[in-house]
């Protein structure tokens, strides 16, 4: 199956960000990070294991302690993602989603200007 296609879900998102993060990690270490949600062990091993049959994550099993890693490309797969909340949510517009995301948050000076400067970037293209 193309990975390319497909679209996690938010718990599958949790885990691509944990190793997108950490690198290769047990079930055990994802679960760890992730354990402020009260999940169980056994919740993380079977997303894991789903995940690993997405194609979202590989599996080494040469060891007897499992290690997984992201399959897909971070960037790719957060672009996928905004792209469908822009079409879904926001009629298309990109523009009504960064003015949600700012109103919503509290937006430090140095993210403020790092918008500006790809704003910048993007007006002299």
């Amino acid at each position: 199956m193309n990975n390319s296609s497909i679209k996690p879900t938010e718990g599958e998102m949790e885990i691509l960000q944990v190793l997108w993060q950490k690198g290769n990690c047990t079930v055990r270490e994802v679960h760890e990070d992730l354990d402020k949600q009260n999940s169980g062990y056994t919740t993380t091993l079977k997303l894991m294991q789903i995940m690993l049959e997405k194609g979202l994550v590989d599996r080494d099993t040469s060891a007897k302690t499992h290690i997984y890693r992201a399959l897909v490309n971070q960037e790719k797969t957060q672009q996928q993602m905004v792209n469908k909340m822009i079409d879904n949510v926001f009629n298309g517009s990109a523009a009504r989603l960064v003015m949600q995301a700012l109103g919503n948050q509290t937006t430090s000076q140095e993210e403020i200007d790092l918008i500006k400067a790809y704003l910048d970037k993007l007006e002299n293209k």
